[in-house]
């Protein structure tokens, strides 16, 4: 029997570098989707500027009259008056809401704008949360190294955290793509190219799902984005729908990947919220060109990149 009640599907905002239109073809895409929420905006480099503001709100009011729910997505590391300016401009907008994807954003989103707390914000227990709630968050995307029961501690199902109007606060998990673990003010994809950042000729564009990076002994260990580093391995859990529901998880966030992710959104929906079997569905992932191999340690309570077939 379907399983119940829904767990909501969110698209996170594109971590990488891609085209103009290889950007318009994947919300057009993602407005035929099952995804319920689509958070819009680049959070990673001020730089990457193949859409501006503007063009994200058009983008933000086609995907909502598709029926979407549209969040804008505030940038990781604000460095310059350019940034803050941006980020007014998104807490002066009054059509969606808005993820900080830094504490440093909160002050000045914080009142103004509906408000979404990202997974870049330390909130790792009940008072940092509770703290957090009332500033008027709605629901926070849980940090991406906390554990299911973590999850289970700082917003119990039974008794949730709450907004000062009483609304409880909704948790959302990570549960597909490579984990984002650190952002620099120096860019690594132009290191790595040796070229200076303010000249980077924007070489990232050549790597739509990150520069892998490995280890000594050859290994995959980390992927390289611009100013941020992430796993090298993807985040999955697809069969983990049991114990993120325990956790009280009500919203599942998936980053977007190059190849196969309308098919990783398809299957999500169909396990999670259809009650079809995990099975062979993750298996077929790596022929559609998503990228691997898995891990899902963090969310089980072990090292981050280890990965387990059994359900936690």
């Amino acid at each position: 029997m379907p399983a119940s009640p829904r767990l909501a599907l969110s698209v996170g905002p594109l971590l990488y570098h891609w085209s103009r239109e290889t950007l318009l073809q994947f919300y057009a895409d993602l407005a035929e989707s099952p995804a319920d929420t689509i958070v819009l905006g680049e959070t990673v480099c001020a730089r990457r500027r193949e859409l501006r503001l503007e063009d994200w709100l058009a983008l933000g009011r086609e995907l909502r009259a598709a029926g979407k729910e549209v969040v804008l997505a505030a940038q990781a590391l604000i460095e310059t008056e350019a940034d803050l300016r941006l980020l007014e401009r998104q807490a002066e907008q009054q059509e969606f809401a808005v993820e900080a994807a830094d504490a440093s954003a909160l002050q000045l989103l914080a009142g103004r704008v509906p408000l979404v707390l990202g997974p870049h914000i330390n909130i790792y227990s009940r008072e940092a949360l509770a703290e957090h709630a009332d500033l008027g968050a709605s629901r926070w995307v849980a940090p991406v190294e906390l554990s299911l029961d973590a999850l289970a501690l700082i917003n119990p199902p039974a008794d949730p955290v709450r907004t000062s109007a009483g609304e409880a606060i909704a948790t959302e998990a990570w549960v597909f793509g490579r984990l984002p673990l650190a952002f620099s003010a120096r860019c690594f994809t132009a290191r790595h190219h040796r070229v200076a950042k303010d000249d980077c000729g924007f070489r990232c564009i050549a790597d739509p799902d990150g520069l892998l990076l490995s280890s000594s002994e050859g290994q995959p260990f980390l992927v390289l984005n611009g100013t941020q580093t992430q796993s090298a391995t993807v985040q999955n859990l697809l069969g983990d729908g049991a114990a993120l529901r325990a956790a009280g998880v009500s919203r599942l966030r998936l980053s977007p990947c190059a190849q196969g992710f309308t098919q990783v959104l398809a299957d999500f929906d169909a396990v999670m919220n259809d009650g079809a079997a995990p099975g062979e569905r993750a298996a077929a992932w790596a022929g559609l060109g998503v990228p691997g191999p898995f891990s899902n340690g963090y969310a089980r309570r072990a090292p981050g990149m280890a990965w387990s077939e059994s359900a936690a």
